[in-house]
């Protein structure tokens, strides 16, 4: 399936803008029919909170926005494989699709981890097509990671 390269470029907008307070660079984008409906970068250390990853941010502001727990058709852009919390709340608000950049050995649960999605207990789940932009959104979460540790 084509997918337009603007969508991972937003992302990767939104990761920079994470990146910029201090966060951990990842940036999601839900997009319905052609028109985004939420984004967000990663908001942990701002908000002191565990669980404000970027797509269940994005997540939130798109069910608010549209009132209601589901986004049936929707698909997901987010610049790193989502982990086991976020695939978990990315099944219960039905996403059609998910676009990912790098994978993550060590925290992805899509692809590798956990893999939720081909657990028989998922009850939803999403067409996932990982690698898009890889290189790009790889290299952000490589240098980001270089800063801390120099």
């Amino acid at each position: 399936m084509w997918q337009r390269p603007s969508y991972m470029e937003e992302a990767l907008e939104q990761a920079r803008a994470a990146m910029a307070r201090g966060e951990t660079p990842v940036g999601a984008v839900l997009v319905r029919e052609g028109v985004v409906i939420a984004a967000a970068g990663n908001r942990v250390r701002e908000d002191n909170d565990p669980t404000a990853h970027a797509e269940i941010l994005a997540l939130r502001a798109a069910c608010q926005a549209e009132g209601q727990p589901r986004l049936d058709g929707a698909d997901l852009h987010v610049t790193l494989e989502p982990c086991a919390m976020c695939a978990g709340a990315i099944a219960e608000a039905h996403i059609a699709r998910v676009y990912y950049g790098a994978g993550d050995p060590k925290g992805g649960g899509v692809d590798h981890g956990p893999r939720l999605f081909n657990q028989p207990t998922c009850h939803h789940r999403p067409e996932i097509y990982g690698g898009i932009d890889e290189q790009r959104c790889a290299a952000m979460l490589k240098d980001f990671f270089a800063t801390l540790r120099t």
